[in-house]
């Protein structure tokens, strides 16, 4: 039911196919895991099939390795009207431990498209009530903001 599936979690085993020379995990798979994991809590939120808008804030804390098992959390933060901007965590964990470690954190932003013209609809508002919430949206709003300074700033540097 949209508006009621706020937050999610996938959950991944990095592979030998998904490192690098380094013998870490692709950036590119990470950021794979994060589009499909943010898409999945965009439609649990909104019931629509949603497309990626922007990805700001992404850092790369902490090397992924094989055999590590990933956790890929999302959380929405902030609605507008068609937008969702959603914070992701990326944790790994040797299989051996309890402990993880955060190895990627980004803000993403998805559009809730109807189905037969692929024009942005609505999704439901989501207000936030706990501080932690509001620190949050925040953070997403600031994160976003940046975002569209650099493409604004990308787009005037462009050949015509």
């Amino acid at each position: 039911m949209p508006g009621q599936q706020r937050e999610l979690q996938l959950r991944f085993l990095a592979e030998p196919t998904d490192v690098n020379f380094g013998g870490k995990v692709h950036g590119g798979t990470v950021m794979k895991w994060i589009d499909q994991a943010g898409y999945a809590c965009a439609v649990g939120w909104s019931g629509r099939y949603c497309v990626t808008v922007a990805l700001g804030g992404i850092r790369f804390v902490a090397p992924i390795l094989i055999g590590d098992l990933v956790d890929v959390r999302c959380k929405l933060v902030h609605t507008g009207t068609s937008s969702m901007h959603i914070v992701v965590d990326v944790v790994a964990r040797d299989l051996k431990s309890t402990r993880g470690r955060v190895a990627t954190h980004c803000v993403i932003t998805f559009v809730a498209l109807d189905a037969p013209d692929g024009k942005p609809v609505a999704v439901p508002a989501w207000v936030p009530q706990a501080d932690v919430d509001v620190a949050l949206a925040r953070y997403a709003l600031k994160v976003m903001e940046v975002v569209r300074r650099v493409d604004e700033e990308a787009a005037s540097l462009r050949p015509d």
